[in-house]
């Protein structure tokens, strides 16, 4: 040990022990493979100077021989001043002495903080592992047995908002987007091998009269099919798992493939891959075209995939009034920069928060959202306005939409579901379906000529 060096007058390194000769026989084979001139380099330039060399002291061997060692913080404290200085003062040494207690003090204290923050964490992680195996154990055995008259229960709404456990999660979003369509594992079987055929007859340079449905170009199948093989490739590129090659790739290529033959009118957008991908992972493929094919066939989600450029402009006025509503000063702010909601609700919305948000915090986002439905996705937005209030009121436009399109990686999540519970769903004694019910009746009358009243 460094002080036993410094402190042990007996056991220093200049002391002529065999440790210590093979030391010194490294460094001078060092010394000399470098080509550093040593004490007989030292001697010669010394005589040729005209200067007589003075062989060096004990002391100063010592501390010739300390100069190859990577001396501790202990050395630097401990350590007596070279043989040619002045002694330390024995109220500096005893100085030294103190702060090296002290340095001392404070490591162990640091290391014993470090130790209780790793208990704290791993009696969290048991906790939790704890939480979700109890809540495994009441979805499967109390809840899906008996969906019908539990699933709107209180006790029920309240284990979904803490975060549906992962191994029921895909039973329980089944269930819950429902299957409206009744589409069948049979029909994505059909679907699928037509767009398989398609595939083969597009890379065959087939014509587009070999297609049943004339009514969408073979160019605009075409390009929808390559768009297709494009997203996939940027789904979710961390995992590695759905681009060229990885275990899901087929699965996601078939799925948004039997969609667009399953629904031409709409075909393949941009977005609707990380939405099933985030499906794939929680069901099987059959399974997740259904919901898929279902989920998107829901209000919002078919306005933005079909563009009704009316229909979402009065979904983002229903959004603004909520926006006013719980956050005024951010409202004000991004009304005098200009910032509308499509620069950031857009990509939110097209990807239910699955691009935007870690994966593990965006299918809590979904958790929520099935239960809840289309509310609950700008709910959330608001809640990440809250979230980061503070941040985007000292910001300017530029600044705003990079922040917004590009949320932190490390985002807190019982902190962003704390801001997003405190977001009211009301205004005006309204709360959002009826906002928004009343905008649609708004914009009607107005194309007619005779607006009504919005409140």
């Amino acid at each position: 040990m460094q002080t036993a060096l410094i402190l042990g007058g007996e056991q220093r390194a200049g002391d002529g022990g065999p440790a210590a000769q093979s030391w010194r026989a490294w460094v001078h084979h060092c010394v000399s493979a470098c080509g550093w001139p040593g004490e007989d380099g030292v001697r010669e330039y010394e005589e040729e100077a005209g200067r007589p060399h003075k062989p060096l002291s004990p002391k100063q061997n010592v501390r010739k021989n300390l100069d190859f060692e990577p001396l501790s913080t202990t050395a630097l404290i401990l350590e007596d001043r070279p043989a040619n200085l002045p002694a330390k003062p024995a109220e500096e040494a005893q100085k030294h002495r103190q702060e090296y207690e002290e340095m001392v003090v404070q490591a162990k204290k640091r290391e014993i903080k470090e130790a209780q923050r790793r208990k704290k964490q791993q009696e969290e992680r048991c906790r939790l592992e704890e939480s979700i195996g109890n809540a495994v154990l009441v979805w499967n055995n109390e809840i899906l047995p008996n969906w019908e008259t539990m699933w709107c229960s209180r006790k029920v709404r309240e284990l979904w908002w803490q975060g549906i456990p992962p191994s029921v999660r895909g039973k329980v979003w089944s269930l819950a987007i429902g299957n409206e369509l009744n589409i069948t594992h049979e029909l994505y079987d059909i679907c699928l091998a037509r767009a398989k055929e398609k595939w083969r007859s597009l890379s065959a340079g087939a014509s587009e009269a070999e297609n049943e449905d004339t009514s969408f170009s073979a160019a605009d199948r075409e390009a929808s099919l390559e768009l297709i093989k494009l997203d996939i490739s940027r789904t979710f590129p961390n995992l590695c798992i759905f681009q060229q090659g990885g275990p899901y790739h087929d699965m996601l290529h078939s799925i948004l493939g039997a969609y667009t033959c399953y629904r031409p009118d709409v075909g393949y957008v941009q977005g609707m891959s990380f939405i099933a991908a985030v499906l794939i992972l929680n069901l099987d493929t059959a399974d997740a075209f259904i919901a898929f094919s279902n989920l998107l066939n829901k209000p919002c989600q078919m306005a933005f995939f079909r563009v009704d450029h009316g229909l979402m402009l009065t979904y983002f006025a229903a959004f603004e009034v909520f926006f006013e509503e719980n956050l005024p000063k951010l409202f004000a702010h991004f009304k005098k920069h200009n910032l509308t909601p499509d620069i950031y609700l857009i990509d939110w919305i097209f990807t239910l928060y699955s691009k935007s948000l870690p994966l593990d915090l965006a299918c809590r986002i979904w958790d929520v959202f099935c239960r809840d439905g289309e509310e609950f996705l700008f709910r959330t937005a608001l809640g990440i306005l809250k979230l980061f209030e503070d941040i985007l009121t000292k910001m300017d436009f530029i600044h705003i939409a990079q922040f917004l399109t590009k949320l932190p990686e490390d985002l807190p999540s019982e902190e962003f579901f704390t801001s997003i519970a405190a977001i009211q769903m009301q205004s005006r004694n309204k709360k959002w379906a009826q906002v928004l019910l009343a905008l649609q009746k708004d914009n009607r009358d107005m194309e007619r000529g005779s607006p009504s009243l919005r409140h």
